[in-house]
């Protein structure tokens, strides 16, 4: 494990934490509500992108300068903050102290927009920014060049792999105690849906039946054309060869080098007219395997621990990505049948009842902020086919 410390001082600035993959929610808060704290305690993640002020408009910046720093499509703003900013738990935090004049925020707390508002208190130095207002995860961010990492002399767990997604405390349920969709859900799945978006061309898909369906099917036929929502599960799908290269038939027979494994560059030359055919996509992932023969996309679940998508081994087709919690739902639900058990009660089990699942009073939406703010960062959106989608839904 490791604590951070002020470079002006020495003074040591958090607890110890063990560093894991940034949320994919890091960004993404519902509007108008309070949240709890981003980071699990003793933990710590790494931003790579610039974020934070200070902000210059796209038309100063320019699209080249833009591309640099991450942003492939046009926005109103574009980060010139710092790199490699460093986020725990608010619980975590040391000997820091706020900066009261710095300390603005839009209702219910500080949001950072005057930059770092906490302050070392061995030298007074500006070292992090808390950010705690209506719409944000509880954070602390530590300034990459205000804070050095050390040892802590403190061993630390295993760190977390595959395996832990197989676990119970793993899942995120998609609905929460008060019968509301899970904000981390709904931005799960503003991000994969801009991937899905970004591999396929925006191009028809086919879903599994089972509860990739029944959470992400409302969503995705929104964005993509989706031609099958109740395929049963295991039936094959022509559509697609195995290995790197993918086979897309049209009316012409098939077509090598226009699929999963090619992807889908700004000068690929792929246009509305060019008449893929429909993708399939299935879930994918440790414990599960991959189906045979292998789907144009794969729905994996990231690294818990460096944030990388699951792959096959030699794998080279296209993936999307999906937030480790939620995967773990989709790919282990749990118990889920409203049958009795037969013989005696399983261990831990108090009642004889079954609960019914909360179900909200809406179907599961995307985060539109995620959605958009994945799509710009990927270099796909760049393709005409793509940039006309994005154009088409008004987005900024």
């Amino acid at each position: 494990m490791y604590v951070f410390m002020c470079v002006g001082c020495g003074t040591e600035l958090t607890a110890p934490v063990s560093r894991v993959a940034l949320p994919v929610h890091t960004h993404y808060g519902a509007w108008e509500q309070l949240h709890p704290p981003l980071m699990e305690p003793a933990t710590y993640a790494v931003e790579p992108r610039p974020t934070g002020p200070p902000w210059r408009s796209w038309d100063e910046v320019g699209e080249d300068e833009a591309a640099r720093r991450g942003l492939y499509a046009r926005v109103h703003s574009v980060s010139f903050g710092a790199r490699n900013r460093i986020v725990i738990a608010p619980g975590d935090s040391r000997s820091m102290a706020l900066i009261p004049e710095r300390c603005e925020g839009y209702c219910r707390g500080v949001d950072g927009r005057d930059g770092p508002n906490l302050a070392c208190e061995g030298c007074g130095r500006p070292v992090a920014t808390r950010r705690d207002d209506c719409g944000m995860w509880q954070t602390v961010w530590l300034e990459p060049d205000a804070v050095e990492r050390r040892p802590s002399g403190l061993p630390a767990g295993p760190p977390p792999d595959w395996d832990d997604l197989e676990r119970a405390e793993h899942r995120v349920p998609p609905v929460e105690p008060d019968g509301a969709w899970s904000t981390r859900w709904e931005a799960a799945l503003g991000v994969a849906l801009a991937h899905l978006v970004a591999v396929t061309g925006n191009r028809p898909v086919s879903l599994p039946a089972g509860p990739v369906t029944e959470l992400f099917g409302h969503a995705v036929d929104r964005c993509v054309p989706v031609e099958s929502l109740a395929r049963p599960w295991g039936e094959p799908w022509t559509g697609a060869a195995s290995g790197s290269e993918a086979v897309v038939r049209t009316e012409d027979g098939p077509e090598p080098g226009l699929g999963p494994g090619s992807g889908l560059g700004p000068d690929s030359g792929l246009g509305p007219e060019s008449g893929l055919a429909t993708w399939s996509v299935e879930l994918a992932g440790p414990g599960i395997g991959t189906p045979r023969p292998r789907p144009d996309v794969l729905l994996v679940p990231r690294h818990p621990l460096t944030g990388d998508p699951w792959r096959p081994p030699g794998d080279e087709g296209a993936v999307v990505p999906l937030d480790s919690g939620v995967w773990a739902y989709l790919a282990h639900p749990g118990e889920t049948s409203p049958l009795p058990v037969t013989g005696v009660l399983p261990e831990g089990v108090l009642r004889d009842d079954y609960p019914l699942p909360q179900r909200p009073r809406r179907l599961l939406e995307p985060d539109r902020h995620a959605f958009e703010g994945t799509l710009v960062r990927l270099p796909e959106v760049r393709h005409p086919r793509l940039r006309g989608f994005r154009d088409s839904r008004h987005t900024p």
